[in-house]
């Protein structure tokens, strides 16, 4: 059994014992394998903002890493609820970036986890005039700052 096909065992069998009918694909993604959760109930799977997704992953992968410990990460979708969410993400940096560039004044994002703050800086890497900054600290949900660019000369 390779680490994705249990991966998706590891779920199936958490969401069984929780009571939900569901249907389990695993799909290879640029970031690794994705398994992705198809279910009628799909609004209990994903939380406030994908929180119980996040939880759901954790533990998937937890689990994941006793029997596979070289495993690469597993992400956990439902109803295809991350790919959306990160396209709207896309969608709102551009849209702060150029309001930043405008404007020259910076902008405080709400507070994000990790992979959507990665997703914010691999946005904006190509950018000519704005840049994101991240705050330091062990937080798990961080403000990003967008910002122009500083001249080199500066």
């Amino acid at each position: 059994m390779t680490p994705p096909e249990a991966a998706r065992k590891i779920l199936d069998t958490m969401l069984g014992h929780l009571g939900f009918p569901v249907t389990i694909e695993i799909q290879e993604t640029e970031e690794g394998p994705c398994l992705q959760v198809l279910t009628s109930e799909s609004q209990y799977l994903i939380g406030r903002n994908g929180e119980r997704l996040d939880d759901l992953q954790y533990l998937v992968n937890r689990v994941l890493r006793k029997h596979f410990p070289d495993a690469a990460r597993v992400r956990v979708d439902c109803e295809h609820y991350r790919a959306i969410q990160e396209d709207k993400l896309a969608e709102e940096v551009n849209g702060l970036a150029e309001r930043v560039k405008a404007s020259g004044k910076p902008f405080r994002m709400r507070p994000l986890n990790a992979y959507y703050r990665r997703l914010v800086h691999n946005a904006l890497v190509g950018h000519p005039e704005v840049e994101s900054v991240s705050p330091q600290g062990n937080d798990r949900l961080k403000r990003i700052t967008l910002r122009l660019k500083k001249s080199p000369k500066e």
